[in-house]
């Protein structure tokens, strides 16, 4: 260490071993949501994460990083991000020269299509939030492409659990949708 320089406080200590922590859990939440066709970005997503929480820290708000299901949240939103970020470059890229189509029936689909299609996306949105935590859990995975055995290993519960979740919760999902006279 340099003369000049002040060998770092017990405050600046103790803020670098919070910060080592809080990296741990988010690399710990990030490995847990990751899909493993993602696995090679988990490192930066583990970074992005990161930066929101350091975002939230300069703000002032140290409670809600002391939360670890803040950092879950943050850790998924980082994840979810990087999938988006994904898929956009998978449709952003050529085979042979030619761009690659994968436009959706929705996105060629007239305006009327695409105000339905909201529609039924808000609606299972809502109906979503309708679920109890666990069942929607299983349900939102699933529905983001998740199966059973890696869904089971995200959440740490058993493949039978999840299973059973699964379809009380899609069961539960469609009588909602049914209420509101969204059949899929």
């Amino acid at each position: 260490m340099d003369a000049t320089q002040a060998p770092p406080s017990s405050t600046e200590s103790a803020a670098a071993a919070d910060l080592a922590e809080i990296r741990r859990a988010l690399g710990r939440a990030v490995a847990a949501v990751c899909p493993s066709w993602l696995a090679d970005q988990r490192e930066d997503i583990v970074q992005a994460a990161m930066l929101r929480v350091l975002a939230i820290l300069e703000r002032g708000e140290e409670q809600r990083v002391r939360s670890s299901s803040y950092l879950w949240r943050v850790a998924h939103s980082a994840t979810l991000d990087e999938i988006r970020r994904a898929r956009r470059r998978d449709a952003e890229s050529t085979v042979e020269g030619e761009q690659i189509d994968r436009t959706t029936a929705t996105d060629r689909a007239g305006p009327e299509r695409r105000a339905r299609s909201r529609e039924i996306g808000r609606a299972i949105q809502q109906c979503l939030g309708t679920l109890v935590d666990p069942r929607r859990h299983v349900a939102v995975l699933h529905l983001l492409g998740y199966g059973l055995t890696e869904t089971a290993r995200v959440l740490g519960w058993p493949r039978k659990r999840v299973d059973n979740l699964l379809y009380r919760g899609l069961a539960d999902l469609r009588r909602c949708l049914e209420g509101k006279q969204v059949v899929p």
